[in-house]
């Protein structure tokens, strides 16, 4: 299609003068297309361009599919990063905050997108947070398919930007979870161990550093050989290739993504009425960054326990004759794994 006639005005404005860089936003895409490209899995060809992406379900190898979809961000985490201009690992964040809660319904990560707003676009810190969400990606065995890139001059602070994921996963109809007609008192809660807070209750962690008088550059009290930022900057674990599997192999009957709202209220989200989360709170011991916010910030333990995720990541709610079984594959795989309570009657 032919260009419109060309028609000049004296002193005539360009996007790139209302603070709206184009060509910025064309050598992102540039720079991330071999970082998309990496994440190419059954499915998917994860090439960006195009309006829309397009997946193969039949390739993938489901049968009777739903379709599963997530979306989530990474909150005032990011400010940790944006006052440190440590950007690497917060993409990772984005994606795992996405996979977790799609595993929680026994699904497969297939496709992911992004949305990434800023006032000026960087190219280079741009380009690190998506070669975070890239690694997450593989992570996670989903495609990185594509996704927006947002200059908004007025709408953030100067450096500031916020992130938003997409996900869509896949499980075959007879294996949706959570399996609430099967689940019984006695049933048993194992617990996967966090790598910290994850992406959740920042904004007390910032205040708890506020009353301590620290900085993000000061050494953590609790983490050895790192700086505050360092520690807590620590990305979300992703948990889809340790627990797939056993779900996929019918030995799990629910599980939750620990989240916001914590222990308190995740776990009853996969568990059938009349029947409760009965936690063995001396099975574990709060990993030391957890007991330096309660202390430091005079924290109540329910507090802490609807806040955070107090060291437990995700759990799986598990017959006791797959108890040990599923613990085992756990460990095998490399997840810091114990069982941590048991459903009980209302």
């Amino acid at each position: 299609m032919s260009e419109p006639a060309n028609k000049t005005h004296k002193n005539g404005l360009t996007y790139a003068q209302s603070g709206v860089d184009i060509d910025a936003g064309e050598a992102l895409v540039d720079a991330i297309k071999p970082l998309a490209k990496a994440t190419r899995r059954s499915g998917a060809e994860a090439s960006l361009g195009g309006f829309g992406a397009l997946f193969d379900l039949k390739a993938a190898g489901y049968d009777d599919p739903l379709l599963v979809t997530t979306t989530d961000g990474v909150g005032t985490k990011l400010k940790i990063a944006i006052e440190t201009h440590r950007h690497d690992t917060v993409g990772i964040d984005l994606v795992a905050m996405c996979v977790n809660d799609l595993l929680a319904q026994g699904a497969e990560p297939l496709m992911f997108l992004d949305y990434y707003a800023t006032s000026k676009l960087d190219v280079d810190t741009a380009r690190r947070v998506v070669a975070g969400i890239a690694e997450g990606c593989k992570r996670a065995g989903c495609a990185l398919v594509g996704g927006e890139t947002a200059e908004m001059p007025g709408m953030y602070g100067e450096n500031d930007y916020d992130l938003a994921g997409f996900s869509v996963g896949a499980v075959d109809r007879d294996k949706v979870l959570p399996k609430l007609d099967t689940q019984k008192a006695g049933d048993v809660i194992i617990a996967l161990g966090s790598s910290g807070p994850h992406s959740n209750g920042y904004s007390l962690v910032r205040k708890v550093i506020e009353v301590a008088g620290l900085s993000w550059s000061s050494p953590a009290p609790f983490a050895k050989d790192q700086t505050l930022a360092q520690a807590l900057l620590e990305p979300t674990k992703i948990y889809i290739k340790s627990v797939l599997p056993l779900m996929k192999a019918r030995l799990i009957k629910g599980g939750a993504h620990i989240t916001g709202g914590g222990l308190i209220e995740n776990p009853g989200r996969a568990i059938r009425d009349g029947l409760v989360a009965n936690f063995d709170y001396s099975s574990w011991e709060f990993p030391q960054v957890f007991s330096w916010l309660m202390e430091t910030g005079g924290i109540e333990q329910h507090e802490m326990l609807r806040t955070f995720n107090c060291g437990i990541g995700f759990v799986l709610y598990v017959d006791p004759t797959h108890a040990d079984a599923v613990l085992a594959a756990l460990l095998n795989a490399g997840e810091d794994a114990f069982v941590c309570g048991q459903l009980a009657d209302a």
